[in-house]
């Protein structure tokens, strides 16, 4: 907790230390009421006191009262303010460390949980920090001045009011031992349900056509109920405290009372208006105590929840990034260049390597094709080039550079890169494929309608109603998949970038238009090198170079017809898909 605190600006640092002093001024002003009531008791039962004196000591109460509610209201204005501005801070400073991280961190937290902690976690601190600054640094300023004020008056009160802060204190001891261990359990529910939500919405299409909406309902209620039975422990445990505190509190009222009329009774007429005056203080003061008992008791039920997300907000903003950015960022003398020396790679969590021992090298404007069964590594392998991973032996390097040692942002910029899954952006059509910053001015209006037609998207995207300014979906969810492939290509090719890497993206399409689109790409992307990932023969047939994968090992690189005479794998793969005669006359 304290950790993320030191993320206070020096702006929020002041805003706390004007709070606290007005939070001292307000304990002041009402610990002063009961003084002024005790005078005010003292006149009216004194022979011989004058209406004018009781008049000016009932408007310095007055007085107090309000500069109390003053001071409670820029306090807890002031509480609001830092509370929202930390957790906006906090939030930021979550999506930055997110924005640097692998593939390999985002697997690690999931998305789910990342969601959880950038929402529901920074508002159980926001809640602490806004309820902590008005109530947890009062309640203890409150109880020790109101226990000074009340020690020395009768030693039986004082006694009376140590019984009752003890039965307090073991209280809520007590449920802090045995509901602190559950506020974790409570959080990585809501990851759970988070994460089987965000799969039923994002998969709904699956889970109807499958009927099983039975099955995700399921699921759901298990979570669900599961996160229900612990926050209802959790809320039954708390509510003894408030019972507890209402039994000391007119316990403490009650036991007062007797003390005093007991001492009353016993005592001589002069001191029996001291004692009544003071067992009136004695009354307030002790309610005061319990009341500064009652805040921290509130406090105590947010804390060990605050703490445990503050713990994983830590999990998040401390965590070590696999892939560092580099120092290199000059233009080189090589463009479009890309080698692999002895390159193995395994997942950080896996025991095998999924690549093993490959090596090639591809020149500027040339096409280089990966094709193998399924698993054989293919995207792994291409994704070694953008450092969404990093290699585990062997270097990997872009235009003579190892990919290590580049700034991220000068790496990505000679690459324009399509997944194997299209990602569409909300927006427009031309901000879609506008999307991100290579270094260079955002592409023209001009580019972005000639990268669509080279893409093979410009009949699909005029037919629509308001043609390039046509609103795109979260997910592409209103076009279909080969449409959102073909927008995902125009992204690229409106980069211009050295090298194109192209996983597995021509899938969605039919044959005429794969054939139309490569035709064209290859005529608009001469001066380029590509990188293609594909299942069918037909799409990487005609590349300069085509490495076969086969269990993570290269088993073999040449050409089409070089491959057909020299590697068995590839000519299995071949004739899967196309005859003997069909691949004679390619």
């Amino acid at each position: 907790m304290l950790k993320l605190f030191k993320n206070f600006s020096k702006k929020d640092i002041l805003i706390v230390i004007i709070s606290i002093s007005l939070i001292v001024l307000q304990v002041y002003l009402d610990l002063k009421l009961p003084e002024y009531m005790s005078a005010i008791t003292r006149l009216v039962q004194t022979d011989g006191s004058k209406m004018i004196d009781i008049i000016i000591k009932g408007l310095y109460m007055v007085g107090c009262a309000f500069g109390s509610l003053g001071t409670t209201i820029i306090v807890g204005y002031l509480a609001s303010y830092l509370s929202a501005d930390f957790s906006r801070s906090l939030r930021k400073k979550i999506f930055d460390k997110v924005q640097s991280f692998s593939t390999s961190e985002i697997k690690k937290f999931r998305t789910s949980s990342l969601i959880t902690r950038t929402t529901n976690d920074v508002t159980q601190i926001e809640m602490l920090i806004s309820m902590g600054l008005q109530m947890l640094i009062r309640a203890p300023i409150m109880a020790v001045w109101a226990i000074l004020k009340i020690v020395n008056k009768s030693m039986e009160w004082s006694m009376l009011t140590g019984v009752g802060v003890v039965i307090l204190l073991s209280t809520i001891s007590i449920l802090m031992i045995i509901v602190i261990p559950r506020f974790k359990i409570v959080q990585k529910l809501v990851d759970s349900m988070n994460n089987v939500t965000r799969e039923n919405l994002t998969g709904i299409r699956v889970i109807r056509a499958f009927n099983a909406e039975k099955f995700q309902k399921n699921r759901f209620e298990n979570v669900n109920n599961d996160l229900t039975k612990t926050q209802t422990f959790i809320q039954r445990s708390f509510a003894v405290i408030f019972p507890m505190i209402n039994f000391v509190m007119h316990g403490l009222t009650l036991g007062i009372y007797f003390i005093g009329a007991f001492l009353i009774s016993e005592a001589l007429m002069y001191d029996k208006i001291m004692l009544f005056s003071n067992m009136v203080v004695f009354t307030s003061y002790g309610i005061q105590v319990i009341m500064s008992f009652l805040m921290l008791a509130v406090i105590f039920m947010i804390a060990p929840r605050s703490q445990v997300s503050a713990n994983r907000i830590n999990e998040v903003l401390e965590s070590d990034i696999s892939i560092l950015d580099g120092k290199y960022s000059d233009e080189t003398d090589e463009k479009g260049i890309v080698e692999f020396k002895n390159v193995s790679f395994k997942y950080p969590d896996a025991d095998e390597y999924l690549l093993k021992d490959i090596s090639f090298k591809v020149n500027k404007g040339e096409t280089i094709a990966f094709i193998g069964s399924t698993g054989s590594g293919k995207s792994s392998l291409i994704n070694l080039v953008p450092r969404f991973y990093d290699a585990t032996r062997g270097e990997v390097l872009v235009d003579g550079v190892n990919v290590k040692d580049y700034k991220l942002n000068t790496l990505h910029n000679k690459i324009g890169y399509v997944p194997q899954k299209a990602v569409m952006f909300t927006g427009s059509i031309i901000d879609n494929v506008s999307y991100g910053d290579n270094g260079k001015d955002k592409p023209s209006e001009k580019k972005i309608k000639e990268s669509i037609k080279v893409a093979q998207g410009k009949d699909f995207v005029e037919s629509m109603d308001k043609k390039y300014s046509s609103h795109i979906s979260r997910g592409g969810t209103n076009i279909s998949g080969g449409q959102k492939q073909r927008l995902a290509i125009a992204r690229a090719i409106a980069r211009d970038p050295e090298i194109y890497i192209f996983d597995d993206s021509f899938s969605a399409l039919d044959y005429k238009t794969d054939k139309v689109l490569r035709d064209e790409l290859k005529k608009y992307t001469k001066d380029a090198t590509s990188m293609i990932v594909a299942q069918r023969i037909g799409t990487i047939m005609h590349a300069d170079k085509i490495v076969v994968l086969e269990k993570g090992e290269c088993v073999g690189i040449g050409t089409h017809k070089e491959l057909l005479k020299s590697c068995e794998v590839y000519k299995e793969i071949a004739l899967s898909q196309l005859t003997k005669e069909e691949l004679e006359n390619a």
